[in-house]
């Protein structure tokens, strides 16, 4: 009788996985060979971060880094935030790689090695990745590699495989570390299971991916109907943040090139140029072999399950970004409820790299069936093209991503300032600085990420120039006292308990000195001051307890998810041995 195939992963199959931490490590290796820290632009990583009630989602603020804070502060007790957060990103880069190698294996049986090599490399080397690495959105990069597992575990599930729902399970709550990460999953999980065929009923495998979603999502779900922050947004947003057009490709040939993204200075240096034209129909050619492929197999669910969004996708951001698309969007920040979380439009043209790796994989077999040459030849030539229409994404985009220090002055101030004596005002102005140690682009403040007590933000951004008002309504009224030089008694009846000043970075500070004359000086460096309003106290939200519930929901899923797929593949693993042994 045949020997059964062995579980684990042959030299042959390993080479994705292998290809796909090669280009992790081309990209992220300036955080693997230099101890420090991410902080750039939005990213902001610290030795140690706490479960403040900011971190769970209780503010006037729209929980946008929820759960991702909670876990970060609770990780960080027994390993350093740095290198959580290093981990954790390459761990998506990785992951989103091998996950479209995996895809490609499920969706398009009998492919090559090399088809599967060339949809690695187009899931980690594109605009998209390089973009929102210079945004400083790495946790985004979680939900975006979960996209490829998820279409695998759905395809599990359609064809009811052992393992399916555990395995979508595990891919919807890993997606979950951010709310975005989590409806980019669900959504794309959704549309496979949706297409009617495979040996499962099409309506309840919806609903139990859609109750899926909502319990992972449950942590910023839960914040923001307990808190209400985030509920209303501001319609400058919608063109604030807009696809942008890149050189000579308009905003739909931008976008469609898996860039546009609303900020030009975070993208790397070629996609200033006219090379993102080439670069694009580079890319684009890759991709566009494999369509006639996939045209031929358009009664696969699954291909159909993944074209139709990415499709759609494209269009809609596109569109978005229109004089009509505009206005719709500014209507929807008034009048819809958390509608705030849509409009930063171009991050949802993740949905389309699950097709354009499977394009491309297609691709390359089509044509080596199609000329008289080895896939092989075909693959290595797909990669070479990819790499070359993004030449700058290698080693820290450029050099642009590089670890930084934080003076010693942090630390100083971590141990100063417990919880449970106030809040914390901030200056200069601004939720951005601009340190000596971190260069000279802009950063998010770290101080909210690194203090044991909340830090008021007011979450308004300036974006070519433009203010975009934040939630936190709060924080302003604080902020302007300050400015205003304002008696020590109005920030305490605000509760506020201490004042940071941070120095060396640009940023109004109108009449606040006055206000500091008046205030006891707790430390002072030439980096920092920090300031005690005596007396103040402060307690936890009422709705913390709720929150942490939701988190441990959210765990509960994880490990739930995760404990049954490494039960099914011991299982598989001991009967493999004991057919053998009967053999």
């Amino acid at each position: 009788m045949p020997r059964p195939e062995s579980p684990r992963m042959s030299p042959k199959a390993a080479f994705p996985a292998v290809w796909a931490l090669v280009l992790t490590i081309a990209v992220l290796g300036p955080f693997l060979v230099s101890p420090g820290y991410l902080l750039f632009r939005d990213a902001v990583s610290t030795p140690r971060s706490y479960p403040t009630d900011s971190a769970l989602g209780l503010s006037d603020a729209a929980a946008r880094a929820v759960p991702q804070d909670a876990l970060l502060a609770w990780v960080s007790t027994s390993i350093d935030g740095g290198v959580a957060v290093t981990a954790l990103l390459v761990a998506s880069l990785w992951a989103a790689g091998w996950g479209a190698a995996r895809m490609v294996a499920v969706t398009l049986p009998g492919s090559g090695t090399g088809a599967r090599l060339v949809a690695v490399t187009v899931a980690i080397w594109n605009p998209y990745v390089a973009e929102r690495l210079l945004q400083g959105h790495w946790s985004l990069l979680a939900g975006y590699a979960a996209l490829p597992w998820a279409v695998c575990a759905a395809v599990a599930v359609r064809r009811r495989q052992r393992g399916g729902w555990p395995s979508l399970v595990v891919c919807l709550a890993a997606a979950g570390l951010t709310p975005t990460g989590a409806l980019l999953a669900v959504v794309t999980a959704c549309a496979v299971l949706a297409v009617p065929g495979g040996r499962t009923r099409v309506l309840p495998r919806v609903v139990t991916a859609l109750v899926t979603g909502v319990a992972v999502s449950l942590p910023w779900l839960v914040a923001t109907a307990v808190a209400g922050g985030g509920t209303e947004a501001d319609p400058a947003g919608v063109r604030a943040f807009a696809a942008r057009a890149e050189p000579l490709l308009g905003t739909i040939g931008s976008v469609a090139g898996l860039g546009g993204i609303w900020n030009a200075e975070a993208v790397p240096a070629s996609r200033t140029t006219g090379w993102a034209l080439a670069g694009t129909l580079l890319l684009l050619t890759v991709v566009a072999c494999g369509v006639p492929a996939l045209w031929r197999r358009r009664r696969n669910p699954v291909v159909v399950a993944l074209v139709i969004p990415a499709v759609l996708a494209v269009v809609a951001i596109a569109a978005a970004a229109t004089g009509p698309g505009l206005v719709v969007g500014e209507w929807a920040m008034v009048h819809v409820p958390g509608a705030g979380l849509l409009r930063d439009t171009q991050k949802w043209v993740a949905w389309a790299m699950p097709a354009y790796a499977l394009a491309a994989a297609a691709g390359t077999g089509a044509l080596a069936r199609r000329f008289a040459a080895p896939e092989p030849v075909w693959a290595v030539a797909a990669v070479i093209t990819v790499l070359v229409a993004l030449p700058d994404l290698v080693w820290g985009v450029g050099g642009q991503l590089q670890p930084v220090r934080y003076p010693a002055g942090w630390q100083r101030v971590t141990q100063t300032v417990p919880a449970g004596q106030g809040d914390v005002a901030v200056l200069p102005a601004g939720m951005f600085r601009v340190f000596e140690f971190s260069g000279p682009v802009p950063v998010l403040d770290p101080a909210p990420r690194m203090l044991r007590a909340d830090v008021l933000q007011t979450g308004t951004l300036v974006v070519a120039d433009d203010d975009v008002a934040g939630e936190g309504r709060r924080a302003e009224d604080v902020e302007a006292l300050l400015l205003s030089g304002a008696d020590p008694d109005d920030l305490a009846a605000q509760g506020v308990g201490w004042v940071l000043v941070e120095h060396g970075t640009p940023g109004d500070l109108g009449d606040a000195q006055r206000t500091l004359d008046a205030l006891r000086l707790a430390y002072q460096d030439g980096d920092l001051s920090l300031y005690r309003v005596d007396g103040v106290t402060s307690s936890p939200s009422p709705h913390r307890q709720v929150a942490v519930g939701a988190h441990v929901v959210w765990l509960l899923v994880l490990a739930g998810g995760a404990g049954c797929a490494v039960a099914r593949r011991a299982g598989e693993r001991r009967r493999l041995v004991g057919t053998r042994e009967q053999s």
